[in-house]
């Protein structure tokens, strides 16, 4: 009986270690996408903006045609336009939303990217959710910000009945605990990361970085190492087929399911990356950021101001 304890004890060793989120956090990789794959891996959403920004998301032949988004080896380029002053009564600066084909639960997803979009009126986002069900199946912001205020916020969105502890093992400093999206205008449940490059100019200097979500049943997590960053893990830098994310250390980010059921809260996701500039929030908080005017007569009149306003991808890894 001994021996048969110790052969089942080992077995189920071995099967938790295979199971995406289980106990050992291993995970083996599903996509690669580099330049080119952007094109397969992702949709182009020309829709109106749901935030309501002074941008007009365009299609994939016409954002070609613009150069807002082009491949080259291993890069892949998203920008907002930059050449034209704007009609105050026409559509907004031609931009772009994307959003993966392919749907998620438990994950961990790797952006390497080399800048992101800076300067006033800016507002870019990584993140997850089902766009057409929200906000019923749950939102999580890996990347986002506004007018080059940083250090970046990771943050949740869901139904009520969704909240935080105040004491959870992370870097980065709490915000509100109620993610519930009904709360303080949806301001979610955030994290503040203590990078100061993890966002910004300052992201852009420094040659970017990497950011990390693991998604489970039992919680999410949020790391960001910045390109030089001596402690990013190896399967992170290297781009391994496999990842182990109990060798990540403390995450940013630590979303635990222990006052939150995110099995309930949060469903099959999107993968999105999107630009826009000035609606509900970068234009709300316009004025405090030390930009000059108001935020849509800036994205109006000055296209230059946003030749810096550009996600520059080395890739997206998604791993299950």
């Amino acid at each position: 009986m001994l021996k048969l304890f110790s052969l089942a004890s080992l077995l189920t060793v071995v099967w938790l270690a295979r199971i995406p989120g289980g106990s050992a956090g291993t995970y083996s990789l599903t996509n690669n996408v580099v330049g080119s794959d952007f094109y397969n891996f992702f949709n182009w959403q020309a829709q109106p903006d749901p935030t309501h920004g002074r941008v007009e998301y365009v299609d994939q032949a016409t954002g070609r045609s613009l150069n807002l988004t082009y491949a080259s080896g291993d890069t892949f380029v998203l920008r907002t336009e930059s050449r034209s002053i704007l009609n105050p009564a026409g559509p907004g600066r031609p931009s772009v939303r994307i959003r993966s084909k392919k749907t998620f639960t438990t994950h961990v997803a790797v952006f390497d990217l080399r800048h992101m979009p800076q300067g006033c009126g800016t507002w870019p986002a990584i993140w997850e959710t089902e766009d057409d069900n929200w906000p019923n199946d749950g939102e999580i912001d890996i990347l986002e910000g506004v007018n080059d205020q940083g250090p970046n916020a990771a943050t949740l969105h869901t139904l009520p009945g969704c909240t935080m502890p105040a004491e959870r093992v992370q870097t980065g400093i709490n915000g509100q605990l109620d993610c519930d999206w009904t709360v303080n205008g949806n301001t979610g449940c955030g994290v503040r990361m203590t990078d100061p490059t993890s966002y910004g100019p300052p992201f852009n200097q420094n040659g970017g970085g990497w950011y990390v979500v693991e998604r489970t049943t039992q919680f999410i997590k949020v790391w960001f190492w910045s390109r030089n960053n001596p402690s990013v893990p190896v399967d992170i830098k290297n781009g391994g087929v496999q990842v182990n994310t109990d060798s990540y250390g403390t995450p940013a980010a630590h979303f635990p399911n222990t006052q939150c059921d995110l099995e309930r809260f949060f469903k099959r996701h999107f993968i999105i990356i999107n630009l826009t500039l000035c609606g509900d929030w970068a234009g709300s908080v316009y004025g405090n950021s030390g930009c000059p005017g108001t935020c849509v007569e800036f994205a109006d009149n000055n296209p230059q101001a946003f030749r810096e306003a550009y996600f520059d991808f080395a890739g997206i890894r998604v791993y299950e």
